[in-house]
């Protein structure tokens, strides 16, 4: 029985651990007692029975008065801490401020994180949606489109997959509103967005019939599209366009999910498209355009797709040996989608993160200083509280209930810093997936808002409130003017002083890395001179300029007409402008002299389509030879420029003007007629590839860009140039006119942006670590003033009080800094594919950042150097 009711003593112990500590320290001996009685009674009363009730009411007592008696506790806890806010003004905003910083950094760069790499994709099963790629790495292709005969074979002989769909862009005009306008057009098959699991919003999807020969077109518009040029209008549905000179019926709208691969105006069928529905087009295995999706069976790995696919390629090559040849080693790569539409983005987002990681921790520590310093002023007031017989538990719990307010008001602050980035976050992460619209402020991003509001309370709450837990009884015997810190409290604030700096070191390297990339990058040569130029995207309608004659006569009389316009120089047309990863035109061809090899791929190149003007617009030099001229037009014979890159590859130390080459397997030569320079043509970044130049003449385009150049500001004259195209065709509009200027800048804006925010955290940690350093100073200096006062009067002279002082701080920041270089040597690693030319232990940045954090340092440190310096030995020793 004694056993028994010990037990039972024990559990009721352990029960009222669910009540404060206060509450228990004050009744907890007497309700133990009382307990003690009841459970007795009730044995010897009513047995079993009696128990088992005594035990339910104690227990739903306890549970109904413990959530009472702590949210009393802590209105007493925190109405206390607010009152203290108030008195220390400054402290309280200099805190708040600075966590507001931290957790505002850090929520909204786990905005971007959190809708880009870690939700699922906005498609129903979207983690079976894998994206396909035909590579033949002999021949150097290793992102080949499809044919829409081997989608067919893929679609038929695959195990693996219970849906394959097609897609390529097109640019279309689109007539029947008050302008004629140029749409992103996206070719589909009728079933893809079934297969991807979406929806329209209003309206149909495309079906079976859609899609068959003769089918009457139809239209779905996606949705930004939609808002854009319709204003969001549900009666769109059912309206009639023209376009290729037919009606097309808008049957749907898209919700608002991410496009992948491009940013599509509109969708259409593939039997819509005037080339994919060509029936030779179709007839053709050579004919690769389209890009090939696919959804997996269920519970059907990527690893088995891979392999299922790779068994109809190897069925493809023995059925087709000339169009697959062994040697150019075919095959087909599949990944899943949600790594297509996030691996660009990932490693900038983890570094920010990271970024903003140390930001918040270097906040934390900067607070956690001030909180210590702020206990020396307050040590009076806890030897008081500690004499009135407040615990220490409860004084710790009051010192982190105003850490963790200072925290949740910083929490506030900073998710109000969120939402005011939200939109400049938007655009930054657009430049690396289409996945940036589905970032916003949700519940998510509000859970890890508080949760890490609720980390900072405790990290930067905990060091002050364990100091505070010493006796502090004494300092009523001293007086509280006169208390001096312990050493251990005194190494605290040392060591998170060395910590900020360490991080903050960490930080400005990695932001110094980027700058210094930034810097390169900025400082490569294009090959072209952007200066005063203007472009301008001229798709022609495809049924009125449907052979190679009116084509080269638009462009011909367009340019003719255009460079005889005030202003402009010169004028030509290109199929795309350097810096941008555009319609390309990658093919093999045979060198004479050089018949092919049995095993062995043919030479590579990018083939371009220009106009006669076009060097001499951009400024592209010609080392060897000429540029085109008028006379190369059909009936003369064929010529080529190459760049001096394809130059070097495939001729070698032989000049290649007068050289010939076939694309056509021998059957029509082409001459080459000159050496142009080397042009960086997919981003300053990434080095020139071999291009050979054909004149738009012989090759006419139906999507040109016009490169303008101008006597003054390029956009000046773009109105004219717009309105001189009306006149030739008033059916024709213009897209994407813009400067070659902000083609430039555009192609660095992600590398900028990015710097830019690493720049920011950096400063941000910069100044909180000068500032921390500062203020534990300036606090010991006050600490001291007895000890300098008495160095004073027995000798010492100002200057060697200021190098005390210097010393003292300057030995924290040197410590920070060793610690920061260790760790930077080791974490820079992770940044080495951001970088550009620039290698993760460059000492050039490593030494410049440590002079700046050295000289931040110094200055913080010197302030209250001076102001030791100052201290009347007289009034020193008198207060002592």
């Amino acid at each position: 029985m004694a056993a028994a009711g010990s037990r039972a003593t024990r559990v009721y112990r352990a029960l009222l651990r669910l009540l404060p500590f206060d509450f228990r320290s004050d009744f907890g001996p007497e309700m133990e007692t009382v307990f003690h009685e009841q459970h007795q009674e009730a044995g010897r009363s009513n047995g079993t029975t009696g128990v088992l009730r005594l035990w339910w009411e104690t227990i739903v007592g306890i549970f109904r008065t413990a959530p009472g008696e702590h949210l009393a506790m802590f209105r007493q806890d925190a109405g206390f801490a607010l009152r203290m806010m108030r008195k220390s003004p400054g402290f309280t905003l200099a805190a708040i401020l600075t966590l507001g910083l931290g957790i505002g950094a850090n929520s909204a760069i786990f905005s971007v994180v959190n809708a880009v790499l870690l939700k699922p994709l906005p498609y129903e099963h979207g983690e079976r949606l894998v994206t396909l790629r035909q590579q033949a790495p002999r021949a150097g292709m290793l992102n080949q489109p499809f044919s829409v005969a081997e989608i067919n074979d893929y679609r038929t002989q695959s195990h693996s997959l219970d849906g394959l769909v097609e897609y390529h862009n097109m640019n279309f005009i689109l007539l029947g509103r008050s302008e004629p306008e140029r749409v992103e057009t996206g070719v589909v098959s009728w079933n893809y967005f079934d297969v991807f699991g979406v929806k329209p919003l209003f309206g149909r999807a495309f079906r079976p019939e859609d899609e068959q020969p003769g089918a009457p077109a139809v239209l779905m518009l996606s949705y930004e599209y939609w808002i854009k040029s319709f204003g969001g209008d549900p009666t769109v549905v059912n309206k009639t366009f023209s376009m290729n000179d037919r009606p097309h019926t808008v049957v749907g709208i898209l919700p608002p999910v991410p496009q992948y691969p491009d940013e599509n105006d509109v969708y259409m069928p593939t039997t819509a498209c005037p080339f994919r529905s060509r029936p030779s087009f179709i007839a053709n295995r050579q004919s690769r355009m389209m890009q090939a999706f696919g959804r997996m069976k269920p519970g059907i790995s990527v690893r088995q797709t891979r392999a299922d696919l790779n068994s109809v390629a190897a069925n493809l090559q023995q059925a087709y040996p000339k169009d697959y040849p062994q040697e150019i080693d075919y095959s087909v790569a599949t990944s899943s989608l949600e790594e297509q539409l996030t691996h660009n983005a990932r490693p900038t987002m983890l570094v920010l993160l990271g970024a903003a990681g140390f930001v918040l921790l270097i906040a934390c520590a900067n607070v956690a200083n001030l909180n210590l310093s702020r206990m020396v002023r307050r040590e009076r007031e806890l030897a008081v509280r500690a004499a009135l017989g407040a615990g220490r538990v409860r004084m710790f719990r009051q010192l982190l209930t105003e850490s963790s307010l200072l925290a949740l008001i910083g929490g506030g602050i900073g998710l109000l810093f969120s939402w005011g980035a939200l939109n400049l976050l938007v655009s930054f992460a657009a430049r690396f997936t289409p996945r940036a619209r589905e970032i916003h402020l949700d519940a998510t991003v509000l859970l890890f808002t508080l949760v890490v509001a609720v980390l900072t309370s405790l990290l930067s709450g905990t060091a002050p409130a364990l100091a505070a837990r010493e006796t502090v009884v004494g300092s009523l015997k001293e007086g509280g003017a006169q208390s001096t810190v312990g050493r251990g409290r005194h190494r605290m604030r040392s060591l998170l002083i060395v910590a900020q700096v360490a991080v903050s070191f960490l930080l400005l390297i990695g932001a110094g890395l980027m700058l210094r990339s930034f810097a390169k990058l900025q400082h490569v040569d294009p090959g072209f001179q952007p200066e005063n130029v203007l472009t301008m995207q001229i798709g022609l309608n495809f049924t009125k300029y449907n052979t190679n004659d009116k084509q080269r006569a638009f462009f011909e009389t367009f340019l003719d007409k255009v460079e005889a316009q005030s202003g402009v120089k010169s004028a030509a047309a290109s199929m795309m402008i350097p810096l941008t990863a555009g319609m390309t035109m990658m093919g093999d061809f045979q060198i004479e002299g050089q018949p092919p090899v049995p095993g062995q791929a043919l030479p590579v190149a990018d083939f371009r389509v220009i106009s006669p003007n076009y060097f001499e617009t951009l400024h592209i030099p010609i080392f060897e030879g000429r540029v085109f001229t008028r006379a190369d037009r059909p009936g003369a014979p064929d010529v080529a420029i190459v760049n001096r890159s394809a130059a070097r590859h495939f001729w070698g130390a032989q000049d290649p003007v007068g050289k010939r080459f076939s694309v056509d397997g021998g059957k029509a030569w082409i001459q080459i007629a000159g050496v142009a320079g080397d042009v960086r043509q997919y981003g300053l970044d990434k080095e020139p590839v071999d291009e050979i130049y054909v004149p738009l003449a012989q090759s006419p385009l139906l999507d040109g860009i016009l490169v303008i150049k101008t006597a003054g500001e390029p956009m000046s004259v773009a109105r004219s140039i717009i309105e001189l195209l009306y006149a030739i065709d008033p059916n024709q509009p213009a897209a994407r006119v813009r400067s070659l200027e902000q083609v430039r800048a555009e192609s660095v804006a992600a590398p900028r942006l990015t710097s830019n925010l690493l720049s920011l955290f950096a400063l941000l940690a910069l100044g909180i670590a000068a500032t921390g350093i500062g203020g534990v100073m300036a606090l010991a200096v006050g600490q001291r003033r007895h000890e300098i006062g008495v160095r004073m009067a027995i000798g010492a002279r100002p200057g060697e009080i200021v190098r005390m002082i210097l010393g003292q701080g300057m030995a924290l920041a040197l410590v920070g800094v060793a610690l920061g270089l260790f760790g930077a040597l080791w974490l820079t690693r992770l940044m080495q594919q951001l970088l550009f030319e620039v290698t993760p232990n460059d000492p050039l940045t490593y030494i410049g950042v440590a002079v700046v954090l050295g000289l931040a340092a110094l200055v913080a440190c010197y302030v209250p150097a001076r102001r030791a310096a100052r201290v009347d030995p007289i009034i020193a020793l008198r207060a002592e």
